[in-house]
């Protein structure tokens, strides 16, 4: 697990593959397999599975679901959802990359997990890292007990783990996906530059996109309540002191005692199962999964759109959630492909829609499985 945890800081620092999150998650697989005498009922205070030692006190925002809202309103504050609410047709693609987790959700049931355990595995594919922490420690924690009178298993370390890995690889393993399932031709479409969005716009859209996704999914209410109300800081312009704080010093801190509180979580005991393996295995394929169905969706979508406003089916891959890496990763082979061909802003309206709809999926979840 140390070698594990050295592994992810040199990916960080030497390729550059999501340094924020890699680094403090590499640090924290250090510091939770340093090894030290445990037995029962003998608590030195330094483990993370310690009650009352400074690791398990932090990692209660985990255990408890307290650091991904906080996280989600801090993306809230640096997104601009105007690519989006010019172009709102795009929104499907989002909700089509989505098929990941329900996909996963299904293959974690055929491996034997029970529902609440493969339901949190199944949010791997939305590519969202906070998500995936705030579902499986609702439903995979550990304490849970399940109708049969058995106990969930803990997997939010693994969990957690697979999620922020996947999503440090999409420029890995994004592009191939594309290439097998885009034509050259189909590669270089040129989309209609999207149009100016309105302050009014900008500033109903959060309260509207609360509104709606409140009643569609209730229950993912503490992340889409803390992304919208993080947007509506941001684009009021009147709170601007707030919005830089969500967006800067307080996410900047959350991400900080969530990596490195995730990575310690893992302990060899804990974390080295053949359970973990089966984690890595199906984060895989859901990612696979997910950039397929959104790459899909956007060709049908471009075989029924007018001539005049065609779609790129490349951006369909950005409608994982993983903002603004796919975004970036389909700019890059738009460019490769026509150095002329810029599709960040048409990309990024299904990234930012894949952040809603991933949340929406684990609230659906969350209200079955719970």
């Amino acid at each position: 697990m140390v070698l594990i945890g050295l592994i992810f800081i040199f990916l960080a620092i030497k390729y550059d593959y999501e340094p924020l999150l890699l680094i403090p998650i590499g640090t924290g697989i250090i510091i939770g397999n340093i090894p030290m005498f445990q037995a029962i009922d003998f608590n030195l205070k330094l483990g993370i599975y310690e009650p009352g030692s400074v690791m398990n006190i932090l990692y209660s925002g985990v255990v408890n679901g307290w650091y991904p809202p906080l996280i989600f309103l801090g993306i809230g504050a640096m997104t601009d959802f105007s690519s989006l609410i010019s172009n709102p047709r795009l929104m499907v693609l989002g909700a089509a990359a989505q098929i990941g987790i329900f996909a996963t959700f299904l293959g974690a049931l055929a491996m034997g997990f029970a529902p609440p355990e493969a339901g949190a595995i199944g949010i791997i594919g939305g590519a969202d890292g906070p998500t995936a922490i705030f579902l499986s420690s609702k439903l995979a924690n550990g304490m849970n007990v399940m109708a049969n009178g058995e106990t969930v298993k803990n997997l939010i370390g693994p969990i957690a783990i697979a999620a922020y890995s996947y999503m440090a690889l999409v420029p890995v393993i994004q592009p191939p996906i594309i290439k097998l399932l885009t034509t050259k031709k189909e590669r270089k479409i040129k989309m209609k530059p999207p149009r100016a969005v309105t302050r009014l716009e900008k500033i109903i859209f959060p309260i509207v996109g609360l509104l709606l996704t409140a009643y569609i999914s209730p229950t993912a209410v503490p992340l889409l309540g803390m992304l919208f109300f993080g947007n509506l800081l941001k684009e009021s312009t009147v709170t601007n002191r707030l919005a830089d704080t969500a967006s800067n010093a307080l996410i900047n801190t959350i991400t900080i005692l969530l990596g490195v509180t995730v990575g310690a979580s893992t302990q060899a005991d804990v974390f080295l199962t053949k359970d973990s393996i089966m984690i890595f295995g199906l984060g895989a394929a859901s990612f696979i999964v997910a950039t397929a169905g959104g790459v899909i969706f956007a060709k049908v979508m471009n075989w029924f759109s007018p001539k005049d406003r065609p779609i790129n089916p490349m951006i369909g891959a950005a409608g994982v959630s993983a903002v603004p890496d796919s975004a970036r990763v389909v700019q890059v082979m738009g460019l490769e492909n026509d150095p002329t061909n810029h599709l960040l802003m048409h990309a990024m309206a299904p990234n930012v829609s894949g952040v809603i709809g991933s949340a929406v999926g684990a609230g659906i979840l969350l209200s079955f499985l719970m």
